[in-house]
Parts: structure tokens; sequence; C-alpha cells
């Protein structure tokens, strides 16, 4: 008979993750982020998910967001579906759904009506290309912090520095549509990281 010493030890525990309670919990967290998505919608989204609700990584929110992109519709709502879709099947990718559209376009429609009232006022006018500045550099800081995620990457930040630039060059300079640059650019960066983890 062996000793309890020669039993093998129980694995340790995984730390606990935390997730949506349930799909209310998306539901009403998808509505607040949705109502905070002020021109930097991206910069919202990151914060909201991997800082605050810590229910993914920078690096599954780097990789979610990528998927996200590619598929047909506003990023931020592939993005939704995709999360309520993980933790509750069906029911979660239509409460999150829900979520993200229901508050916003009230308030969307709303908004609308204002602007067709004012929209000729010079002071609107000035107010929202001001508003585009701080959108801008919303934008930029997500991205410098998401950068930081990659330091783990398969293929190594240089190379993932010269992806990036690359599409920088592709959009800003060359002006090149999104559905060119995501398959050739995307492509051949998902197919060199494939190689590299190909056994």
């Amino acid at each position: 008979m062996a000793n309890a010493s020669d039993l093998p030890s129980p694995p340790p525990e995984s730390p606990h993750r935390p997730q949506p309670h349930n799909p209310a919990d998306l539901f009403w967290s998808f509505t607040w982020l949705a109502l905070q998505g002020f021109g930097g919608v991206l910069a919202v989204v990151q914060r909201e998910l991997v800082e605050k609700k810590c229910w993914m990584t920078n690096e599954e929110f780097v990789e979610d967001w990528a998927v996200a992109q590619i598929m047909p519709g506003p990023n931020v709502v592939n993005l939704s579906i995709m999360i309520g879709d993980r933790y509750f099947g069906l029911r979660g990718a239509f409460a999150a759904l829900a979520g993200m559209l229901t508050f916003p376009l009230v308030l969307v429609l709303a908004l609308a009506v204002v602007y067709a009232e004012f929209s000729s006022h010079p002071a609107v006018a000035g107010a929202l290309r001001g508003m585009g500045a701080v959108a801008a550099g919303l934008i930029a800081g997500v991205g410098i912090k998401l950068f930081v995620s990659i330091r783990n990457h398969p293929l190594g930040r240089p190379l993932c520095v010269a992806f990036a630039a690359l599409t920088i060059v592709a959009m800003a300079w060359l002006r090149l549509p999104l559905l060119w640059i995501l398959p050739v650019i995307g492509g051949a960066a998902c197919l060199l990281t494939w190689r590299k983890l190909a056994p």
C-alpha cells in the first residue's frame, strides 16, 4: 500500500479570472462602455475590458480586436458579440449586442435632432473639430499601451514594429483601402506567426 507521501500532489489552483456574472452584467457593462465611447471608442474599450474589469489581458485584447477588425461591421460591436458568446453563448452575444446598441441609439437619435438644429453655428463646428484632436490623442495613447503587449509575440518586437510601420505607411501615405491592407499585410503576419508556432 502506497504512503501518502508517494501520492502525487494535487495541481495548484489557477488564479480566479474575473468574468461577467450573467448576461445582464454583459448588457449593462457594454451599455456603460458604449455611452462613454464619444470619439475614441478604442481607448474606452481597452480601459474597461482590460484595465477595469480584467475580463481579458492586453494580449487577448489585441488578438480579439484584430479578429473584430477583419469581420464586417463596427469593430467594437463585433468584439462585444465575441465576448458575449465566449461567456454565455448566443444569450451572451445578444445581451452584449443589445447593451452596445439600445441606449446609445436613443442618445444618438436625440443628439442628431439637436445637431441638425445647431450644426450651422460656427461655435458648434469649431467645438467638434477640437474634439477630433482629443479623439486622435486617445487612439494614439491606446496604441502605445497595446504596443507593450507585443513583447512576448512569437515574431519578436522588431518584426512586429516592421509590420506596424508597413501598415501605417499603407494607410496614411499610400492611402490603400483596408480591404487590401488586412489580407495582404495581416495575412503575411498570420502566416509568419503560424510558421513560428508550428512544431
